[in-house]
């Protein structure tokens, strides 16, 4: 992997900055973060002026409406956008991040001709329907069912932590499709329209206050079988190819910020006298080094995806479990920077903190992530 910048991807770097630095001022005001319907029009607006400039899905495939830009330049663009403060994908991420990328992968000509413009343009929005009840952090245990019935699927069951279902046209849908095959044969991936009747949205309210969950109720919602990405009870695989897009690529862009919030923490260290502690000063350059150790596992896998036809590999396990950790390593730190100032809900960093607790959970466990290395990279036998 060549780490260095070649003419062009230093003049695509000075592009990106003018035109950030051209519509970053004339953006509005960011929305509360309990407001979900304001945000999604938010984040909706900033990823049609995207699409509008030639930046919404740089790194997607030509044929699947990207720009089919090099790894390099869509690490560029995070890279530069998050220095900005340009906003993040928000609402968008399911959509833009792996129920897109999913779909450029293993739908046919018609789906991506469907869906992939209204995601690019921001027109439509994505929730993730995986997680069940009584399912925990085991995937291939869902009993979401799905009948066929002629041209379409009835399906019923229940759905939990899905994310941005409250503003969602679209939910990427796992569903059993043969309850008597094995459990991780008999499942299909579906695309399942939200305002389809029999879809109950009860949100969530996390503990930072916010309802980006919720639960899903599926009451014999029909689903059209041309719906349905890859074949019937080939779910388990087309879900992998999606959790790899989730776990290998989605997170890359929050790299950058963590790197940019602890830069910001040594500031006000100095700034309020904390600087003098010793142990500090060392974790806070621990937490440097395993930034740009992230950083440079991000661009090896962004490099990976592009070489396997654009689908991440197992080493998105290895960053996603290290990642996890470091961020709520990054925000226990800014705990002891802020001091008293941690129990301020106001604070941003606070908040942060609260939602760092999750990312050992969020897009599979840690203990699953450690399976998946210590099997699929390290070739060790399968625990009994």
């Amino acid at each position: 992997m060549d780490l260095t910048y070649t003419e062009e991807e230093e003049a695509f770097r000075a592009r990106l900055r003018t035109w950030l630095a051209d519509v970053l001022p004339k953006l509005p005001p960011k929305p509360a973060a309990t407001d979900w319907p304001g945000r999604r029009r938010h984040d909706a607006a900033w990823q049609r002026m995207l699409h509008d400039a030639g930046y919404a899905g740089l790194h997607w495939p030509v044929d699947a409406g990207g720009r089919g830009a090099t790894p390099t330049q869509h690490l560029i663009f995070l890279e530069e956008t998050e220095k900005a403060g340009a906003p993040y994908v928000g609402a968008n991420f399911v959509g833009l991040l792996h129920a897109g990328p999913t779909i450029a992968a293993e739908g046919t000509a018609a789906q991506r001709a469907r869906w992939l413009p209204p995601i690019l343009r921001g027109d439509e929005i994505w929730c993730q329907g995986f997680s069940e009840p009584d399912a925990g952090s085991d995937l291939a245990a869902l009993r979401t069912r799905a009948v066929r019935d002629g041209d379409d699927y009835v399906v019923s069951g229940s759905k939990i932590w899905t994310s941005h279902a409250e503003v969602a046209d679209w939910c990427e849908l796992l569903v059993r499709t043969d309850p008597e095959a094995p459990r991780h044969r008999g499942i299909s991936w579906l695309a399942m329209p939200m305002d389809a009747p029999g879809v109950t949205v009860r949100p969530l309210r996390t503990l930072a206050g916010s309802t980006e969950f919720a639960e899903v109720f599926l009451d014999e919602v029909r689903v059209p079988v041309d719906h349905r990405i890859g074949a019937e009870h080939d779910g388990w695989r087309v879900t992998m190819v999606t959790l790899s897009f989730e776990r290998g690529t989605a997170f890359v862009g929050e790299v950058v910020a963590c790197r940019r919030v602890l830069a910001e923490l040594a500031r006000t260290a100095r700034a309020n006298g904390r600087w003098d502690d010793a142990v500090l000063r060392r974790r806070l350059g621990r937490l440097n080094v395993e930034f740009a150790a992230l950083w440079r596992l991000t661009q090896w896998n962004v490099s990976e995806a592009q070489h396997t036809g654009g689908v991440p590999g197992t080493g998105g396990s290895v960053f996603k479990l290290r990642y996890s950790h470091a961020r709520q390593d990054l925000y226990d730190a800014a705990a002891e920077v802020l001091g008293g100032q941690a129990l301020d809900a106001a604070h941003p960093w606070v908040a942060d903190r609260l939602s760092a607790l999750s990312y050992t959970i969020a897009a599979g466990t840690s203990q699953i992530q450690r399976n998946i290395v210590a099997e699929r990279i390290l070739g060790l036998p399968k625990g009994r």
